[in-house]
């Protein structure tokens, strides 16, 4: 028989993180743990304001189904019992990691997915002032960072992105507004982007505002990231985007997000794996998706003051799993 436990945490950052939506100052994330035969798998997620998740709501979820997980339910049949969202993915990812832990093996085997030795991935530069950002960009290129994600809102846009591509004139950029932005002047806003060199666009509009770029023309790829979540979203992302970020609290899971990668590819889009803040725990979870994205956007760890151990080993702009603790 299994045993499950459910516990909230709070991580503190290092520095304040700021998107158009607020400022976060913590990571605040549930942990779901399920022992069975004296091997245990942990899980954890993220709950999101922004999809009415509390860790209070997130918790009674996991709660709900503890009679049915210590009674041996199975990933599949989870899929079912709840919809997806940071609580499935908790119990997913814990249920993953229990099943690698017993046959003595890990995700990259259970997926059947090559493990690399170093994954080069997205640093995030916070929403400030343009001349502290283009300070923050400057700071990531020297420390070994290629490929930096610029957050935005609807105010600064070319003064700071002017600054930023003066900082680092080699380095790849994309920008995330986070729904901040509107279908009025967003040609301009694009033809802007693409001009300053920046390779790719994440969520522009608002999730039930994004009809208008079924017909929009723009010179760089669009994202969908709040517009997608699992693989009934997809029809509705047809003609809109090119690419769409993939997040297990978002799929509910790796079981989810590993059938809506294959699902978008099929649909000719592109995948960047993401992150919410959150501890290495929960970037274990979503390794095995790093071959089938373009971009990797995992630095969710390294604006934490400190990690939960196992640590990974985020280095230079990336991860370098050779060096990681099982």
């Amino acid at each position: 028989m299994r045993r499950v436990k459910v516990w909230p945490e709070s991580w503190p950052l290092r520095t304040s993180f700021i998107i158009a939506r607020g400022e976060r100052n913590e990571a605040g994330v549930v942990v779901v743990e399920v022992e069975e035969e004296g091997i245990k798998g942990v899980g954890e997620c993220t709950p999101y304001p922004r999809y009415g998740e509390t860790a209070a709501s997130v918790q009674a979820q996991i709660a709900g189904l503890i009679s049915e997980l210590e009674q041996g339910m199975t990933r599949e049949q989870l899929q079912q019992a709840l919809p997806a969202g940071a609580a499935r993915n908790a119990i997913d990812s814990a249920l993953w990691d229990l099943q690698a832990r017993r046959q003595q093996s890990d995700l990259w085997q259970l997926t059947a997915m090559a493990q690399p030795d170093t994954i080069e991935m997205a640093q995030t530069i916070s929403l400030e002032a343009p001349e502290v950002m283009a300070s923050s960009a400057l700071a990531l290129w020297q420390n070994g960072a290629r490929l930096l994600k610029i957050k935005m809102d609807n105010s600064l846009i070319t003064e700071r992105l002017v600054a930023i591509r003066a900082a680092v004139p080699q380095a790849v950029l994309v920008v995330d507004a986070n729904e901040s932005w509107h279908s009025e002047g967003l040609a301009a806003r694009c033809q802007l982007l693409a001009d300053l060199g920046v390779v790719m666009l994440e969520q522009p509009l608002p999730a039930d505002d994004d009809a208008m770029l079924e017909n929009f023309i723009h010179p760089l790829p669009i994202c969908a990231d709040e517009s997608c979540h699992t693989r009934a979203t997809l029809p509705a992302l047809a003609g809109r985007y090119e690419m769409i970020n993939i997040k297990l609290d978002k799929t509910g899971g790796l079981t989810e997000a590993l059938a809506l990668a294959a699902a978008a590819k099929e649909a000719g889009l592109e995948v960047m794996l993401g992150c919410m803040l959150c501890t290495s725990r929960a970037i274990r979870a979503a390794l095995p998706l790093v071959n089938l994205s373009r971009f990797v956007d995992l630095d969710g760890p390294t604006w934490l003051a400190d990690d939960a151990e196992p640590a990974l080993p985020f280095c230079c702009g990336g991860i370098r799993l050779s060096n990681a603790v099982a």
